[in-house]
């Protein structure tokens, strides 16, 4: 079964989503999805954020669909042509999209948690708008305690659904739910029980925002300030994979997650997703108590991102060549910004400190 997608034609299995078609291709023909998640039965078709465009229905009936339709949800047929990123109406629907996710979350970004890795945060980048028109006050909601383990953040929350399939497909007790309609929808617990399930932390993992974080790494560090590196451990769970990612700086380990592919989903281990148990994810943070295995690698856009733990281009040139020959000094003064930016000046015929020779000690300041 042939699928066209942006011009790029490829053979997929019947049966095939747009979304996971375009996947197999990879890049920037990949839509981005905020609440589809394969490994969970049942998610996706609530975010609209990969609305395509299908210029083609099929070879037998080559029509094309009369609206744009979610890639998650929509089967390929022999024949279809598929329009994402070559699409004018894909692009500005999807802006108006990221409009609508963006309509009551919080500016709350240099606080929260999940900063650096938020899908909300590279689709508002990629296919967000500008600016808002919204002029009226946020939707707020009264700040909840769901356990010890996970902190909820509602305001965050875009209502994908996730977190309430991975505690039905998970574990065998699930006490919380999307309660109310409309505006009013909220994440809750069955009358303000706690979520200790065995495998609740993977609801952490899951969530694309900063909705749910963890309590035992809020606040302590910036995930671009931690390296992550992939360790395994004997589980005592069965149902526990085992294999993790452990956030470092220094010695010291912040957080430990499940292993993440490209697409931000957990990985798979022999046909099963990798998810982790509590006690590797909360208790387990030692790196006596693993096996390292080495530098994770990552593969999605953000700011961990791959090349800055791994394969790290170093300069050819040394200071001193780059400076044409003259010895580095320490910078003791800031020359005037409008002094340094004009066009063929040297900062050794500058007066006052700079990286030259030229530099003298009693221009320095004297403690």
């Amino acid at each position: 079964m042939k699928v066209t997608i942006d011009n790029i034609t490829i053979d997929v299995e019947p049966g095939t989503t747009i979304l996971n078609a375009a996947r197999s291709i990879g890049g920037d023909v990949t839509p981005p999805a905020m609440c589809y998640y394969s490994k969970l039965q049942g998610s996706g078709g609530k975010c609209r954020t990969c609305l395509v465009e299908v210029a083609a229905g099929s070879t037998a009936d080559p029509r094309p669909m009369p609206k744009l339709v979610a890639s998650c949800r929509t089967t390929v047929m022999d024949g279809m042509i598929v329009k994402n990123i070559t699409s004018d109406k894909v692009k500005d629907a999807r802006a108006g999209v990221v409009e609508f996710l963006l309509l009551n979350h919080p500016l709350d970004c240099p606080i929260c948690d999940q900063a650096g890795e938020c899908h909300l945060q590279d689709l508002g980048y990629e296919h967000g708008k500008e600016g808002t028109r919204y002029e009226f006050a946020r939707r707020t909601f009264e700040k909840e305690d769901i356990g010890p383990y996970i902190q909820l953040h509602m305001t965050r929350c875009i209502l994908c659904y996730r977190c309430t399939y991975v505690a039905d497909q998970l574990t065998d007790k699930r006490v919380h739910g999307i309660l109310d309609r409309g505006e009013h929808a909220e994440i809750s617990t069955y009358i303000s029980k706690a979520i200790n399930n065995d495998f609740s932390g993977n609801m952490i993992d899951v969530c694309p925002v900063g909705a749910l974080t963890d309590r035992t790494f809020r606040f302590k560090n910036r995930v671009w300030f931690t390296k992550p590196v992939d360790a395994h451990r004997n589980c005592e769970n069965p149902q526990c994979c085992g294999k993790a990612t452990l956030w470092l700086r220094g010695d010291e380990v912040f957080r430990v997650t499940a292993r993440k592919d490209e697409w931000g989903e957990v990985q798979s281990y022999d046909g099963k997703p990798g998810w982790i148990c509590n006690t590797c994810r909360f208790d387990k943070k030692k790196t006596s108590d693993w096996v390292v295995e080495g530098p994770t690698k990552i593969n999605r856009h953000s700011v961990i991102s791959q090349g800055h733990y791994v394969g790290m281009v170093k300069p050819q040139e040394t200071i001193k060549e780059v400076m044409g020959g003259r010895n580095p000094k320490l910078i003791m003064d800031i020359h005037d910004e409008s002094e340094v930016n004009k066009p063929d000046v040297h900062l050794s015929k500058i007066e006052g400190p700079a990286h030259s020779d030229t530099f003298k000690e009693k221009d320095t300041i004297k403690n």
